[in-house]
């Protein structure tokens, strides 16, 4: 990954990491991103899906989207992934933080051509929830014409992540009040099944049984 200028972490820089593996690491333990442009000359940011293959991220969207008209345009963008994983809790107020990993991401976005576009959509689909698109209906022409996908490479991109304690001030530590950490932890829970789903099938996917089971 490279290192410049304004991916370079300023608040608190030891919590930045520019390292392939940790960057990967938090984009796959994460679904949704939030990507910025500028757009008619106002900012805009947008959240939606994504995938991740090798150093490239992947977004879709509808071909007529305000998002995907833009970013085919290659234009320059942003794209921050963040997910809490504690409420750290001082024995001030001024010093209550977050514990959270993060990935920000400068560069530009490339139209995927048509004959890759299907293999876009099957990362999206497979970093949502692997081996899905096995086991369901594959796009059709009507609607892969309707979808655009867009190529982001991992070029220029930080990691920053926080855990442990709250740092207080050295004279706060002697107040009587409670400070920690409160984890925060995402899980699956049981599937519901759709109201109008066959009554002959009595249980989930072998996708949907893997992904709960690994929790």
């Amino acid at each position: 990954m490279k290192k410049t200028k304004r991916s370079t972490v300023k608040r608190a820089p030891s919590r930045g990491h520019y390292d392939a593996e940790t960057i990967h690491k938090i984009l796959d333990n994460n679904h949704l991103c939030h990507v910025a442009l500028v757009f008619e000359g106002a900012p805009l940011v947008i959240p939606t899906l994504y995938g991740r293959k090798d150093n490239t991220l992947y977004i879709h969207g509808a071909s007529v989207s305000r998002l995907m008209t833009s970013l085919e345009q290659e234009i320059d963008l942003s794209i921050s992934v963040a997910k809490t994983t504690g409420l750290v809790l001082a024995r001030s107020a001024f010093h209550h933080s977050l514990n959270y990993e993060s990935v920000v991401l400068f560069g530009k976005g490339s139209l995927v051509a048509e004959e890759d576009k299907e293999e876009a959509l099957k990362v999206v689909s497979d970093h949502l929830i692997p081996d899905r698109w096995e086991e369901v209906r594959k796009p059709s022409a009507k609607e892969l014409k309707a979808t655009k996908v867009i190529a982001i490479h991992l070029d220029e991109v930080t990691a920053k992540i926080r855990i442990g304690d709250p740092k207080d001030d050295k004279n706060d530590y002697d107040l009587p009040v409670w400070a920690g950490v409160v984890p925060i932890k995402e899980e699956y829970e049981t599937p519901i099944p759709d109201s109008l789903l066959n009554p002959m099938i009595k249980e989930p996917s072998p996708s949907v049984l893997k992904l709960i089971h690994k929790t």
